[in-house]
């Protein structure tokens, strides 16, 4: 899961700094032979563990694309220099008026799936992902990560209109990017709404909803347009958990899960509709010890139902940092001897 967080990817692997070398994290993310590699290291320390890949990249290439600049500051994470300020800044009606060639702009991640895919030579299948609207327009509007989202909460009660308007306007960048990504080899996306959590029920319901469904709805329309099979689709709205049952609702195949959610009474919430749960472990179980660790996980698969179906097993998030891979492969073990019982 952390391959497609914002710069935190693979640091746990002592691999990655050696693949990373001197480039920055987005040099990275544009050299498909990099991110290919990046992408494998995992699936290699770990095989037999993973029953999947996701592609090394970031949420933050649909902000690039749309013209915006975005750097990775070591230690801090992902800045915008110039975020988005107001519906007159000038920089606003640019970037919504901007006519985005998701193809042209975004082509190093196509390719640096369709090697990864090769690469992976069917050992396992390769996820494709996005950031949803919702984050992706914090980010935009933040300057990057923050923990009171001033400006994000100035823009949905100041200017309701022009933030639903830029919204529309990055799910539609979000559908043909992911139905790019399953032409080029993906085959099954995810879309991360990292900050879905910092809405109240109502303001989900007006600002990431409508936005997240958007996409859920109208990328199968585009696969079958471009001639491609459907493919599952995961929605991830961290945080969200009071909107647990209309994310149920969205059109999506697979609903994450953090940890702030009991597994049972996900379960409860899920009903009898067709929905696989993914998550849900605490990643900072991981800095615990081996007791904790199966412990963690005993209570997640029962609470999903013994791993019988209808569950991914995965972190509530991503992994942080400093986590040592011997502990995360205890984890992973885990999951495979109380899901075998």
């Amino acid at each position: 899961m952390r391959q497609a967080n914002n710069g935190e990817a693979g640091r746990y692997l002592p691999e990655y700094h050696e693949a990373k070398g001197k480039r920055d994290f987005f040099e990275c993310c544009r050299d498909p032979e990099v991110a290919s590699t990046l992408t494998l290291q995992p699936i290699e320390r770990f095989a037999g563990l993973l029953d999947a890949s996701i592609i090394f990249s970031d949420i933050l290439v649909i902000p690039q694309a749309m013209g915006m600049t975005v750097e990775m500051v070591d230690k801090k994470g992902p800045h915008f220099p110039d975020p988005l300020q107001s519906p007159d800044d000038g920089q606003y009606s640019k970037v919504l008026g901007k006519d985005v060639d998701v193809a042209a702009e975004l082509d190093y991640v196509y390719k640096a799936i369709t090697l990864t895919r090769k690469k992976l030579d069917g050992r396992v299948p390769l996820i494709g992902f996005c950031g949803a609207p919702w984050t992706l327009f914090c980010y935009m509007v933040e300057g990057g990560g923050t923990k009171l989202f001033v400006e994000s909460k100035k823009w949905i009660y100041k200017y309701p209109n022009e933030t639903c308007a830029m919204l529309q306007k990055i799910s539609e960048i979000c559908v043909e990017y992911l139905a790019l990504q399953v032409q080029a080899g993906a085959q099954m996306i995810q879309v991360f709404d990292s900050w879905a959590g910092e809405l109240s029920p109502s303001t989900f319901k007006k600002f990431s909803e409508p936005y997240l469904a958007y996409i859920a709805q109208n990328l199968p329309s585009r696969l079958k347009e471009m001639g491609l099979d459907i493919v599952p689709m995961i929605v991830f709205p961290k945080g969200a958990n009071q909107s647990l049952d209309s994310a149920c609702n969205l059109g999506y195949n697979v609903v994450g899960l953090d940890w702030l959610v009991d597994p049972a009474d996900a379960v409860k919430i899920r009903g009898d509709r067709k929905i696989v749960f993914q998550g849900n472990a605490d990643p900072g179980v991981l800095y615990g010890s081996k007791q904790s660790i199966s412990e963690t996980v005993e209570h997640m698969v029962g609470g999903f139902g013994g791993g019988k179906g209808g569950w991914i097993a995965n972190l509530g998030h991503g992994i942080t940092p400093f986590v040592k891979p011997d502990d995360l492969k205890f984890y992973l073990e885990e999951i495979q001897r109380l899901t075998s019982k």
